[in-house]
């Protein structure tokens, strides 16, 4: 009895200590550690909670250790793993982890299947969804409201077709409660489908505040700011999350008088109402009042988290505010977030792209622990300000460090290799990530090997790669080969590539004022005649003022004889 109770007391301590160190790796692991030694490892309630634990700190791979080391696993357990499968987005293992529940002869319960679908997710994983909607059918779990709705939030989450699968299954419940409702509303409102949302939202007969704000979050979205207010003045009832879309809604908009107005009329403000705001200024460009509202939020007593800083320096990064994202950093120094790697990586990439390639490589190099962002941000920074070699160094670095890279990596490297022309190297790149890292190229990778080819002068293995493509191409594409060609004066490709430009911008005549130029600067006149001259004299008009262009007065002597070769070699009525 004594050490019943014993093993009880025990158990309560660690299932305490578990949730007030459930944010602390290292107290984490001691805790574990002791539960070893009283071999509590495999007690029904104490390994969730400890694997619950060791996700939340981001160290899955632990928390797997403990899953495996139960030799009799419960419906509670499985549960767990899976749910902390989805929580880091790995529906394959959730999936694996289900089969093996089944196959250990333990029953799912009405958690099991919104785990798994929580786990599925995305618009990559219809498939994975629609087999656990077969399993959910064939259990008989299809009658439980609860599991129901997970399959339409799932289902609307995986992109159009799943939204047919959402609706249908919606469609056929015998009773919805408001749950059900708010997952379909929600589901059309993700998929823009917005006059569809307001009909289901209409004919809803009970809504929540959740039911409110999905509808008022699809016009925000949508830029319907008219609708959105319209619906905010028609709520019952409002709460921090329906004022904060409506503010950032008039932020995007730009209507920042609009956005701060009803900012100062919120009845309480929280720490992402005022990021809401101090972002919107800066994404802007609006330094003056970000920094200001900045320190009214600091001086009221809020302490930004990482969340906020993050955002605040993302808009930052948008807008090109230096000076303000500087004085966010100041910030940052006296915080417990000065060394986190994700703050840390929000300044290397703010540092960048607003052109210090020093101040970002002086918080890259101060950085205690590095991720593949990390790399990745520094090393297209390094290219993006012109010091290319050091990005190629810094790549060699990052592998030698034990990191893979990814299509974001060979982004940087190849731009690197562009802007200083290294054409045999960027091949090697371009073939490596396919052939050594199983990387398939996207419409960005081929978009800087057909620059530098293009750069080069290899304008036939320019448009051969851009061929080859395995998607359609863009204006991007064409508009890189038709400036690759007017630097090499090269006419017949230039044509070619302006004939691939008008499917993408039929209305730009700028594209035919470069392949006149071209023509014109190969002295073919004949062809520059042939150009749309109706389009171009009723679309680029050039004013006697107009000096924007790159060669004004080679373009105002040749004015002076245009109508003269013009009357010779084609008549325009």
């Amino acid at each position: 009895m004594a050490e019943s109770v014993s093993l009880l007391s025990l158990r309560r301590h660690f299932e305490h200590s578990l949730s007030e160190n459930r944010r602390n790796p290292h107290h984490l692991k001691q805790l574990h550690s002791q539960i070893l030694k009283f071999n509590l490892h495999q007690d029904p309630f104490l390994a969730p909670k400890l694997i619950s634990s060791y996700s939340h700190c981001h160290l899955l791979p632990l928390a797997i250790n403990v899953f495996n080391q139960v030799q009799q696993p419960n419906s509670l357990l499985f549960n767990t793993i899976i749910r902390e499968y989805g929580h880091h987005s790995q529906p394959s293992d959730a999936f694996l982890t289900f089969l093996q529940m089944r196959k250990e002869g333990v029953f799912p319960d009405s958690f099991t299947f919104p785990f798994l679908l929580k786990a599925c997710s995305g618009r990559s994983v219809l498939f994975w969804v629609k087999m656990m909607h077969a399993q959910i059918v064939k259990l008989g779990f299809l009658s439980d409201i609860f599991v129901r709705n997970s399959l339409i939030d799932s289902y609307s989450k995986a992109g159009d077709c799943g939204l047919d699968f959402a609706k249908r299954v919606f469609g056929e419940m015998p009773e919805r409660d408001v749950v059900s409702w708010n997952s379909m509303v929600a589901g059309l409102v993700r998929a823009g489908e917005l006059m569809e949302a307001r009909e289901v939202f209409d004919q809803m007969p009970d809504r929540d505040i959740v039911s409110w704000n999905s509808m008022l979050d699809g016009y925000v979205k949508a830029g319907e700011m008219d609708k959105a207010f319209d619906l905010f003045e028609r709520m019952p009832e409002r709460n921090v999350v329906s004022w904060c879309s409506l503010v950032s809604g008039y932020c995007r908009s730009g209507d920042m008088d609009m956005a701060r107005m009803l900012f100062d009329k919120m009845p309480t403000k929280n720490l992402v109402s005022w990021t809401v705001m101090v972002s919107g200024y800066a994404e802007k460009g609006l330094s003056r009042e970000a920094s200001c509202l900045f320190r009214q939020m600091v001086e009221a007593g809020l302490e930004a988290d990482e969340v906020t800083i993050v955002s605040i320096l993302a808009a930052c990064t948008e807008s090109g505010l230096i000076g303000f994202g500087k004085m966010v950093h100041a910030y940052v120094e006296g915080t417990e977030f000065k060394f986190t790697t994700r703050v840390c990586n929000a300044l290397v990439d703010m540092y960048a792209k607003c052109g210090d390639a020093n101040k970002a490589w002086g918080v890259f190099e101060g950085m205690k622990e590095r991720n593949l962002v990390s790399w990745n941000s520094m090393i297209q920074g390094l290219a993006m300000n012109g010091l290319d070699e050091q990005a190629l160094n810094l790549y060699s670095g990052m592998k030698s460090e034990g990191f893979t890279p990814d299509g974001v990596t060979f982004v940087g490297v190849l731009c690197a290799c562009t802007h200083i022309g290294l054409i045999e190297v960027g091949r090697r790149y371009f073939e490596s990530m396919k052939n050594d890292y199983n990387i398939a190229p996207q419409i960005e990778h081929y978009g800087c090997m057909i620059d530098l080819l293009g750069r080069a002068g290899l304008l036939e293995d320019a448009f051969d790669l851009a061929k080859s493509m395995p998607f359609e191409s863009n204006a991007i594409i064409w508009g890189t080969l038709l400036c690759a060609c007017r630097k090499h004066n090269n006419v017949d490709l230039a044509e070619e590539a302006v004939k691939q430009l008008i499917q993408f911008e039929p209305s730009e005549a700028g594209n035919h004022a470069i392949l006149s130029n071209i023509h014109a600067s190969a002295s073919r006149w004949v062809d520059f005649t042939k150009a749309p001259l109706k389009k171009l004299a009723s679309e680029n008009e050039f004013m006697e003022t107009d000096i924007s262009h790159s060669q004004p007065e080679r373009i105002s002597r040749i004015v002076l004889q245009l109508g003269q070769h013009l009357k010779q070699a084609v008549h325009v009525p």
